[in-house]
């Protein structure tokens, strides 16, 4: 797997245009509807099987487009973020979700977990919707030491400056293509890296970082608290800024911390992760939510 291996997987598949063309050469054969061979299938039968299976992966294609801007229109015209808070009133709602995480902790033992407004970034400035379209743009405005990182070569392998934690495969991959933008990451800035469990090995995302200098790492909680906790492979050396992907709505409406099992993941394994906590706590890792 090269460098760029995780960022081109295409999630909707190879969708064939051999359909078409077997159309075309029925045509041009007035009447030979065959193909050459003792064992040879009629070519309308290979025609016929090619066009419905075409069919059907655009339309599942146009399905899954469809689903993710109905979620996103419904959360922006209907919703009012959580992350459109000020840090106070984030931090609060932070710890309120870290004690249904860490239920058997005492109310001291949760304070000491708890992520103090000071490291939270204040985004109240932004009064854009807070789409995937204007997740750049963001960026840019609001958080504009993390676009002058983005834009820096990267040092190290395996050593990016943004995390950015996300619920669904599907959301990593379109989070990806936007955080590769030139806009942000201009000529110079390192790899994006996609980090998942479906479809790849923790082992294979372990040997890609290990030889891949990446600027941002985006992931489900799950694989990015694996690579995190259980490899040496994604470090915090100059990690500056973890964005928690908290408007984004699932089937369900539910956000990135209100599914338990993500949210889980996300204060045990990632915000929770020993190193992690500590450069929080230190003041070298700001979180965003966005």
């Amino acid at each position: 797997m090269g460098g760029d291996d995780l960022d081109d997987f295409l999630l909707d598949g190879y969708v064939s245009a051999s359909g078409d063309e077997l159309e075309d050469d029925l045509e041009d054969s007035q009447g030979d509807d065959t193909v050459a061979g003792p064992s040879a299938r009629p070519v309308t039968d290979i025609s016929k099987a090619e066009e419905k299976k075409r069919k059907r992966k655009t339309k599942l294609k146009e399905r899954k487009a469809k689903r993710r801007k109905l979620t996103e229109s419904t959360e922006s015209e209907n919703r009012k973020s959580i992350a459109e808070n000020a840090p106070q009133g984030l931090a609060d709602y932070l710890a309120s979700l870290q004690a249904k995480t860490f239920k058997q902790l005492s109310p001291i033992e949760l304070e000491d977990m708890r992520i103090a407004e000071t490291s939270i970034a204040d985004t109240t400035s932004w009064t854009s919707p807070r789409t995937l379209d204007n997740l750049s743009e963001f960026i840019i405005k609001v958080v504009p030491s993390l676009h002058t990182r983005l834009s820096q070569k990267s040092k190290n392998a395996g050593s990016p400056t943004l995390l950015f934690v996300t619920g669904a495969a599907l959301r990593v991959a379109d989070v990806t293509r936007i955080l590769k933008d030139k806009k942000l990451r201009g000529d110079k800035g390192g790899e994006v890296a996609k980090l998942f469990a479906k479809h790849f090995k923790l082992s294979e995302h372990v040997s890609y970082l290990k030889r891949t200098k990446v600027g941002a790492a985006v992931g489900t909680p799950g694989r990015l608290g694996k690579l995190l906790c259980e490899t040496d492979a994604l470090t915090i050396s100059a990690l500056s800024h973890i964005i928690l992907d908290i408007t984004y709505r699932d089937a369900k409406q539910r956000n990135l911390l209100e599914i338990p099992e993500t949210r889980d993941e996300v204060f045990k394994s990632v915000l929770g992760a020993p190193k992690v906590l500590q450069a929080i706590k230190s003041g070298k890792i700001q979180i965003v939510l966005y």
